[in-house]
């Protein structure tokens, strides 16, 4: 078997055929993406599920385990709670635990958060002149996980040829089985 023998089985469909295959891959892309929306709907979180990046959540979490998110704006943010938000400024949300809450009289909160492995708070990481985090800076808490089940984020983001090779393989894979 060569390297492009899916280009005799291209070559062997006929253009319903092809155009099918298309239309096929076009509806798996098209499920993913109505899943996705779903659970955005049903969680309240613009990220329902993430990818831990770092090992500064260790031992709860550790680099690879995909935690599944929700956030709903009622419910309270409390201490110890595993929050995961955003930094202005920067793409990658942060997950981290809360360290401390502060809830003002007129209903704001504010609060701190740090990396179980880390010996410092976040002060650190947030944007400049920022001390506390906000409600509106969260993405979602963490609910429950599932231990390395997003290694294959973590090798597609460290090696991009992985990435494309993964990529290239499904979509051939999609467009030339006929089943």
């Amino acid at each position: 078997m060569g390297a492009f023998d899916f280009l005799d089985e291209i070559r062997r469909m006929n253009a319903r055929q092809i155009y099918y295959q298309f239309l096929n891959f076009g509806m798996i892309v098209s499920s993913a993406l109505m899943i996705w929306k779903g659970l955005m709907v049903v969680t309240g979180s613009e990220s329902p599920i993430v990818v831990v990046l770092s090992g500064s959540m260790e031992p709860a979490f550790h680099r690879g385990d995909l935690l599944l998110l929700t956030n709903h704006r009622e419910e309270p943010i409390r201490v110890g709670e595993i929050v995961v938000f955003k930094i202005e400024g920067r793409d990658i949300p942060i997950v981290h635990r809360v360290l401390k809450v502060h809830e003002k009289d007129d209903g704001t909160v504010r609060f701190l958060t740090k990396g179980d492995n880390n010996s410092v708070d976040d002060r650190g990481l947030y944007a400049k002149g920022q001390l506390w985090l906000e409600k509106k800076d969260v993405v979602g808490r963490a609910k429950a996980f599932l231990p390395y089940a997003g290694i294959v984020t973590i090798l597609m983001n460290d090696y991009p040829k992985f990435k494309y090779a993964i990529l290239a393989f499904l979509g051939i894979f999609v467009l030339t089985h006929r089943e």
